[in-house]
């Protein structure tokens, strides 16, 4: 069965710095009848588990650590067993919303993640936090951004753990690079393509 790519979308808060935004996030699901990966958990880990169904969930693979990303992360993988990873650079902000449980792994750039006769390989692009990762499955002609590239520019850089300087040069150096007709699922709002953001 061809690996297929679906989407829920939960609401929450985001919180950080000391401020409080509610928010809407995308949570993307790639896979089979089988079995699947989730990009993300946010908010409402029974919202995702029934998203899911009967499949075999085979990772959440995590874009970056704001607490709007991962809040239902170690819920949804007590719920399916499925192992948490993230990049080691976010653990910091990992700890804020889950201090005493540690993600089951680490993301390096290059890491591959096979499911459902496609792969996604993990492209680390730090500047809105620094260890966040996109998500490329080339065969599927598309790339998850997380809150690193959104329709019409980068993630937002005004708070801690970001810079601007640095998610413009990844943006440029690490997904301007990918083919134009790429398809870009981001974390927040709709989607737009490689070719819409250089244009």
């Amino acid at each position: 069965m061809t690996a297929r790519i679906d989407k829920i979308v939960t609401a929450g808060t985001f919180s950080l710095d000391g401020g409080d935004w509610a928010v809407e996030n995308n949570v993307w699901i790639v896979g089979n009848d089988s079995e699947c990966v989730v990009l993300d958990a946010p908010h409402d880990a029974d919202a995702i588990v029934a998203a899911i169904g009967g499949r075999r969930l085979i990772a959440i693979l995590c874009t970056h650590a704001h607490n709007d990303h991962v809040n239902a992360a170690v819920a949804l993988s007590t719920a399916t067993t499925a192992p948490i990873w993230l990049h080691p650079d976010d653990r910091e902000l990992w700890t804020m919303t889950h201090p005493d449980r540690e993600p089951d792994a680490w993301i390096a750039d290059g890491d591959q993640f096979p499911v459902a006769g496609t792969v996604l390989r993990a492209i680390h692009t730090p500047g809105h936090t620094w260890g966040s990762v996109c998500f490329r499955a080339e065969d599927l002609g598309c790339v998850f951004t997380g809150d690193t590239l959104f329709q019409g520019g980068p993630g937002a850089t005004g708070r801690s753990f970001s810079d601007h300087a640095t998610i413009v040069d990844s943006i440029s150096r690490r997904l301007f690079t990918l083919p134009a007709s790429t398809k870009v699922h981001t974390g927040h709002g709709d989607d737009t393509t490689i070719a819409a953001e250089t244009s």
